[in-house]
């Protein structure tokens, strides 16, 4: 009897972890910003703050975290106030805010994440995740603050928001381990280089696909990118490695 309560005990312990978690920010303008944390089972994994694309919303994430927790890093994805009903999912901050607003002005929801994210970590690793305009807005947010981040990875990053070149700019002040990549297309290929080259960074990674990128995270998802998306995780996964703690 003993012995069966404990083995339940243990199914429902198991069956919690890495259960979804919502979460409310609150940006330093007042706005208040939604997201789903996901956790990894290990205590001390490091965390991914996962921001997404033009019309879109964390739904971008949703197929890409369990693997992410699976590999060993927590994930939170939130709705940004510039955003939409891309993949599936209401933006609930651009709901609750009443309009989509310009890429630029989401940089105050990607501070509130990070101001979340390092409060959770506990001193674990800390990485920013951009995809589109949000590749854009990762740069601007590790070149204001370098020391709370150990990692950034840029999908389709390019010159997005209203002042020309503030993209090239605050690249040239990111010296974290880095990983960009992109479409296929020459277009977004020529944006990476141009970031990747201003970057001061040692540890950094351009990946051009053999098979197939699209634009944005989608670039790891099956039903976005079938052909390419395991080619592109495999890169992902590669760099990541190295800020797992050893066993």
């Amino acid at each position: 009897m003993r012995l069966t309560l404990l083995l339940v005990c243990m199914f429902l312990l198991v069956g919690r972890a890495g259960a979804a978690e919502q979460v409310t920010l609150t940006a330093a303008d007042g706005v208040k910003v939604y997201g789903t944390f996901w956790p990894a089972a290990a205590k001390g994994a490091p965390l991914i703050l996962a921001f997404h694309q033009a019309d879109g919303s964390r739904a971008e994430y949703t197929p890409l975290a369990p693997r992410l927790n699976r590999a060993g890093f927590s994930v939170l994805a939130i709705d940004q106030r510039s955003g939409g009903t891309e993949f599936g999912g209401k933006n609930r901050t651009v709901d609750v805010l009443g309009r989509s607003t310009a890429y630029d002005a989401a940089l105050a929801d990607l501070e509130a994440a990070l101001a979340w994210g390092k409060t959770r970590a506990q001193g674990a690793p800390l990485l920013v995740w951009g995809s589109s305009y949000s590749a854009a807005l990762v740069f601007l947010l590790a070149a204001a603050q370098p020391g709370d981040l150990q990692g950034l990875l840029a999908f389709s990053p390019g010159e997005y928001l209203g002042k020309k070149g503030a993209v090239r700019a605050a690249a040239q002040k990111v010296s974290l381990p880095m990983f960009i990549t992109q479409s296929s297309g020459e277009d977004e290929i020529e944006e990476s280089r141009t970031l990747l080259t201003a970057a001061p960074s040692r540890d950094k990674t351009l990946f051009l696909p053999n098979k197939r990128g699209v634009h944005g995270s989608s670039t790891l998802r099956a039903d976005r990118n079938a052909s390419g998306a395991e080619e592109n995780w495999t890169a992902v996964l590669a760099f990541l490695a190295k800020f797992k703690a050893p066993k």
